[in-house]
């Protein structure tokens, strides 16, 4: 049996929502978008890894129904983040990486499987983190629009639930230790530098680069209280560890806290077509 369940949010984003979302903030509403952005390419990627992998190298039942879900529960975040992109676009705010980051997807789908599947356990390592942080300081959200507060939120809890999935599919593959190690490092420079430059962009469309509410906004982001430097840092290090497994940071109480307390922003329906 699957420990996963795939849900849908009840919203409707078709009536737009505005431009500075995240309570008037430029500089966090321009990094939520540029993660945004980046999504349904990024989802569709784990969804290919991890059903690349042969059934012959996954022979425990309980893992395949997972990856069943788990590609589910992908397939419904790139469908909601590309209607939310759909309304950036609308807004003026394009995706200027999307060339190249399709040009990268298809690189990556030529790589062995194991090479794949490390990739995609690298970027859900990240998704993990910055879900873990979402929930764990609701503070972020602060004055977020109420739907796109649920978005988000829905987004994360599910992001830890099924953080393990492509990991323990990697390892079922084969992959080691020291491809997947590789892989991070090249990964984490990549997904940083990425986004970075995406939400400069973004900050750009609203000529907001060279404002010093800007940037102070951004200090206080990742470097303030509570700032997503301090809590990225020590997980972001522990994945190297040779130990390392997701579930060794046992977050399951945070997001069974999160699926009670919005038991009526989400359904639960089969797993949709991806």
């Amino acid at each position: 049996m699957s420990t996963l369940t795939v849900r849908k949010p009840n919203l409707d984003l078709s009536s737009g929502f505005p431009r500075h979302w995240m309570g008037g903030d430029l500089y966090r509403t321009a990094f939520m978008n540029a993660l945004s952005m980046s999504f349904p390419l990024g989802e569709q990627m784990f969804i290919d890894s991890v059903r690349a992998a042969p059934p012959e190298a996954i022979l425990d039942p309980a893992l395949r129904a997972e990856v069943k879900d788990f590609v589910g529960q992908e397939a419904s975040h790139r469908f909601m983040h590309q209607q939310f992109n759909a309304e950036l676009a609308r807004q003026g705010f394009d995706y200027t990486l999307e060339p190249r980051m399709k040009w990268k997807v298809e690189r990556i789908r030529r790589l062995p499987l194991q090479d794949r599947l490390a990739i995609t356990c690298a970027l859900e390592h990240y998704t993990a983190m910055l879900a873990d942080y979402v929930l764990r300081h609701p503070e972020w959200l602060e004055g977020a629009e109420p739907r796109l507060r649920t978005l988000w939120s829905w987004h994360a809890a599910e992001e830890l639930e099924h953080k393990a999935v492509a990991f323990d599919v990697y390892r079922a593959a084969g992959g080691g230790y020291w491809k997947r190690a590789i892989w991070y490092l090249h990964v984490s420079l990549a997904f940083w530098l990425d986004t970075n430059r995406q939400t400069v962009h973004n900050l750009g469309r609203d000529g907001a680069v060279w404002r010093l509410g800007t940037w102070t906004s951004a200090a206080r982001a990742w470097f303030g209280w509570r700032g997503m430097a301090w809590s990225l840092l020590t997980p972001g290090l522990g994945y190297l560890s040779p130990r390392f497994h997701p579930w060794r940071h046992d977050n399951r109480a945070l997001l069974r806290t999160w699926l009670e307390s919005n038991e009526d922003s989400v359904r639960a329906i089969g797993s949709p077509q991806a």
